[in-house]
This record gives C-alpha cells, structure tokens and sequence, in this order.
C-alpha cells in the first residue's frame, strides 16, 4: 500500500479525487464499506478486483451517478454531484447509446448535449477504431458497440474520464492495439483516466497507479512501478500477496 508520508505532495498538491470514509449500501448488501484515498491528476488509474469487490459502484459514486450513504467524494475540491457529469466523462459497462441511431447518429448526440464532445477527435478515434459511421447501432457487434462507447467518453476534452470495464466485449486479439491507441488520443497532461477492469495482465502496461478492491473494501493502493520495484512481479502477483 502507498506510504502516505512518501506520497503525500503528490496525492495532495495534484489530487483530482477524494474519497473520504465512503460507504454505499444496497438494502440488506454493501457495496462500498468506508473507502478512503486520493487520486492524482493525469494519471491512468485501474481499479482491480474480482466480480462484486465493489469497482462499479466505486466508479459510479465518483462519476456522481450515485450518492454514498455515508461519506464523501470530492471532485476538484468540490463535492461530487450529478451535475458535474459536465466535468466527468463516465463510460458504462452496460449498453449507453440508442440502437435507432446510427454510429454517425450518436456522435452527433453526444456533441449536442456536451459541449466538450470533439468532433474532431470522435471522426479520427472512428477510423482508427474502424467503425461505419452509417451502421446501425443495434447492427454493431459486441465488441464494436464496446469501440463505440469507448470514442464517444474519449472524444470529450474533460480532466475526468470513467471507464467500467472498457474491455469488455472486444476481441483479445485487438485489446492491446486498442489501449496502446487509446493512449494517443488522451491528453494526461490536462485528463485523468480511472478504469475498473478484469483484464490486468493487458491493462499492466498502462497503469500508473493500482487499487485493489476486495467484497468492497479497499486492501491496496500503489503504485506500478513501485510494485515491480519492490515486488520485482507483476500487479497480479501484488494482488495475490496483498489478498493473502
């Protein structure tokens, strides 16, 4: 875990997210249990975990897409509300786009009602991703419908993009083409990425900092290269030893 004393002008000089003593309860289920840390700008930041360790609700509370029963998370010094989805690009694991539009069709939504959308950027994440502007939505396979909302939460020029599980449904064979390219349209000098994924061993090279959730507890925080460092492994190897 992240030696706070270490780390501390980092996290705290150049934070972009806080959680401070989070917890998000479902009825009779936690999702969450008090989670506490802060996140640096412009880095890529995964958060890893089995299923039901709490990387989505974790993603949507700091997306503004749900409120902590108890707790806080802070956004750029402010406390995170729904309306700051303006400063906040959040790509879901489930489908968010309608299936009458066209590829084309939800481009132009999405640079209707966000007025950060880059066209420009959204045609050329298209032609890299090789995806029909004309074709359907409801026509794309998984894996291109995954291409298509990962172009529609880049192509926004926001300091926080959210992506859940943006690997999902893509062709192993083309993920890391895909995450090395992704890499290319995103500005980390002026963005941050957070992801939740199942895919480490893919993700690994990109990450700059991990953080392990287990049944909705954070158990670890570091970062990729201190892991190596230290560890002299992999940030699977560093999950294992830090769930033992």
């Amino acid at each position: 875990m992240i030696d706070k004393d270490d780390t501390r002008e980092v996290v705290m000089d150049n934070m972009i997210v806080s959680f401070q003593n989070v917890s998000k309860r479902y009825q009779m289920q936690d999702g969450v249990r008090q989670l506490s840390f802060d996140l640096p700008a412009g880095k890529i930041i995964g958060f890893i975990g089995a299923n039901g360790s709490g990387k989505t609700t974790t993603l949507k509370l700091m997306a503004g897409l749900l409120r902590p029963n108890s707790g806080q998370v802070v956004f750029q010094n402010r406390p995170v509300r729904r309306i700051l989805a303006e400063h906040i690009a959040y790509l879901s694991d489930t489908d968010a786009v309608y299936s009458f539009y066209t590829v084309a069709e939800m481009v132009n939504y999405y640079a209707g009602i966000y007025r950060d959308f880059s066209r420009d950027q959204a045609a050329a994440m298209l032609e890299f991703m090789q995806l029909d502007g004309d074709q359907r939505v409801r026509a794309l396979s998984k894996g291109n419908l995954g291409r298509l909302k990962i172009v529609l939460a880049v192509s926004r020029q926001v300091p926080l993009i959210v992506m859940d599980e943006p690997l999902s449904g893509l062709d192993p064979l083309v993920r890391q083409s895909i995450l090395k390219g992704l890499i290319s349209f995103i500005d980390l000098d002026h963005q941050t990425i957070v992801l939740s994924t199942h895919e480490v061993d893919e993700v690994e090279p990109l990450l700059d900092l991990a953080v392990l959730l287990d049944h909705g507890v954070m158990k670890a925080m570091d970062y990729t290269d201190h892991i190596r460092e230290t560890l002299g492994g992999s940030i699977l190897d560093w999950m294992k030893q830090a769930l033992v």
